[in-house]
């Protein structure tokens, strides 16, 4: 499970956003980084037990810089409120692998994963595979686990197309499916579980019922 003190230090982040008060708080960030990293090392080293393709993570290097780059955007702020974890057998920077992600953000906090904006080449390998194999794609998404999990994949408006792509008709029965431009599951987890063992519990059923996706979208890439 994770401290409140982990909590508390992204609140006050939240609310001095700013070098001067980072400086003096650094060592309640680091307490705060070193409880994030053996919460998601936790998860790395139990899921592996069903997922090997992840046995080899460490979680400092599944985790984002606090630092945000601020170089093209307007909000100066320089740090982010929140710590992530990319939990992807490519590495936390690799685009073209589906992994798990953990969000840790006072009120704001998920998890859940997929694919985020693959590469336009990827992205039509895995329209074909949804396309040709629609009926092993509606078995994953449809399972017990996954829907009561997270009910579906994202429909919102920015992961997806308002028409079908190009070479599928309009009575596709994947339609749906085909318009997506990214493959993102996610479920929210409130400040009380993280800091109980519901927490962990409740990371790691996501991951598994997430699981059968994941090696879809990645055996799709892959041919």
């Amino acid at each position: 499970m994770l401290q409140t003190s982990t909590l508390q230090f992204l609140k006050g982040l939240r609310k001095n956003n700013n070098k001067p008060w980072f400086d003096t708080n650094r060592s309640k960030y680091d307490e705060a980084k070193s409880d994030f990293i053996k919460f998601v090392q936790q998860l790395i080293d139990t899921h592996a037990k069903k997922d090997p393709s992840i046995s080899h993570l460490v979680a400092k290097d599944c985790l984002f810089r606090i630092n945000r780059d601020i170089r093209f955007s307007k909000d100066k702020s320089p740090y982010k409120t929140n710590f992530g974890a990319s939990i992807n057998k490519g590495g936390k920077q690799s685009m073209n692998t589906a992994g798990y992600y953990f969000h840790l953000e006072p009120g704001q906090s998920f998890t859940g994963g997929g694919i985020w904006m693959p590469a336009a080449e990827d992205l039509k390998k895995v329209r074909q595979e949804i396309d040709y194999n629609f009926d092993e794609f509606k078995k994953i998404i449809g399972s017990k686990k996954f829907k009561s999990v997270y009910g579906d994949l994202s429909h919102e408006a920015e992961y997806k197309l308002t028409r079908l792509p190009k070479g599928y008709e309009a009575d596709n029965p994947a339609g749906e499916y085909l318009k997506l431009k990214s493959f993102i599951a996610q479920i929210a987890i409130s400040d009380t579980e993280l800091t109980d063992k519901e927490g962990i519990k409740r990371t790691l059923a996501a991951f598994e019922a997430l699981q059968p996706l994941i090696e879809f979208i990645n055996e799709s890439m892959q041919g």
